[in-house]
């Protein structure tokens, strides 16, 4: 029986290695969307402070309460973003570096 030959080898772990970083580039943009979701109540509540002498906030208090509470989620749905993608990055660098060690000569193409 004949071994496999390189070239089949060689294409195997480019196309892994490719899988792999396709899926860091994905997590890549989660943590941009995370970052997104945590600057975006900030800039509401940096207008609602800017704007605060316009209104007396306990007459509007049904409208704050809910927002803050929506401001809130948003904060909390970007940090789980940020710290979920930032996982998976280091991961993925792990995984590359793994495959980098056991690649032999194919190691000097690999990132």
């Amino acid at each position: 029986m004949n071994p496999a030959p390189q070239g089949g080898i060689d294409s195997a772990l480019a196309g892994e290695v490719q899988m792999i970083l396709a899926e860091k580039r994905t997590a890549l943009a989660s943590l941009r969307t995370g970052i997104a979701l945590f600057g975006l109540p900030l800039s509401v509540l940096s207008l609602l402070v800017a704007t605060s002498k316009y209104y007396e906030p306990m007459q509007v208090l049904h409208f704050l309460l809910p927002l803050l509470v929506l401001c809130l989620g948003l904060v909390g749905l970007g940090v789980f973003l940020i710290v979920r993608s930032v996982r998976h990055i280091h991961r993925y660098d792990r995984m590359i570096r793994s495959l980098k060690r056991n690649a032999g000569a194919m190691s000097e193409f690999i990132e």
